[in-house]
């Protein structure tokens, strides 16, 4: 047999049992697109010892993303702009929006996709996404975090962050000073977790019913109630 033939069979059983050993191959063999489809295809991350001109494949490139998401980092910059590599990538797995082109941070149906995979995503999307309503909803409701990366006009939004704390009340640490100052709001917060005390406005942490509602989900909350209502004990436990 000749020795590149059984050179070639050798590399490709070895990618397709770890596509990572595509870094020991030699450049004729990373320059081989059946080899570089096999490893990625086993291992998207593989992606990363193709050479330029195989990272800008985009049959490759969509088969590493298939495989592993985040191999969408070692594509070329002109892929990472494909609008069907991009939602191939984030479809599977949301935090890969960090690694797309400015513009689709700035699509709405892809940080949509994103967020819905992963809520966590919109910390990568652009700011005027930040500040579509829509899209900040989705991603509050898959994580409810995600209202750290909202914009400060959302923050502001009730709709925004009710649906955050009803979920993880200390993500009220995030409301705008107003919201923290609703009693709505904060009610459902605590309720959630009486921990969410120590975000309140320093009208409701005085505020005997919404104490009692913290209290009641967590004791602990206690320590973050007013001076007056942490000795108002007969009224505070007042059946």
């Amino acid at each position: 047999m000749n020795r590149r033939i059984a050179t070639r069979e050798a590399v490709l059983q070895a990618v397709k049992n770890d596509g990572r050993a595509l870094k020991y191959a030699s450049d004729a063999m990373r320059n081989d697109k059946e080899v570089v489809m096999a490893a990625v295809t086993q291992e998207g991350e593989a992606l990363l010892y193709a050479p330029e001109k195989l990272q800008g494949d985009k049959s490759v490139v969509m088969a590493a993303v298939k495989q592993t998401s985040l191999a969408l980092q070692h594509a070329s910059d002109e892929l990472r702009g494909d609008e069907d590599v991009v939602l191939a990538a984030v479809k599977t797995n949301g935090l890969a929006l960090k690694y797309v082109s400015e513009e689709l941070k700035a699509d709405r149906s892809v940080v949509m996709e994103a967020v819905r995979k992963d809520g966590f995503a919109l910390k990568h999307a652009s700011d005027t996404i930040r500040n579509n309503k829509e899209v900040v909803m989705e991603a509050v409701r898959q994580d409810c975090w995600a209202l750290r990366y909202v914009s400060y006009e959302l923050k502001g939004d009730r709709d925004v962050v009710m649906e955050a704390v009803k979920n993880y009340g200390l993500a009220l640490r995030h409301a705008s000073e107003d919201l923290r100052g609703d009693r709505a709001v904060v009610l459902e917060a605590v309720q959630q977790d009486g921990e969410a005390l120590r975000y309140a406005s320093e009208e409701l942490k005085a505020d005997r019913e919404v104490v009692m509602e913290a209290v009641k989900q967590n004791g602990s909350a206690l320590q973050h109630a007013s001076a007056e209502m942490r000795g108002d004990r007969d009224s505070l436990w007042q059946r």
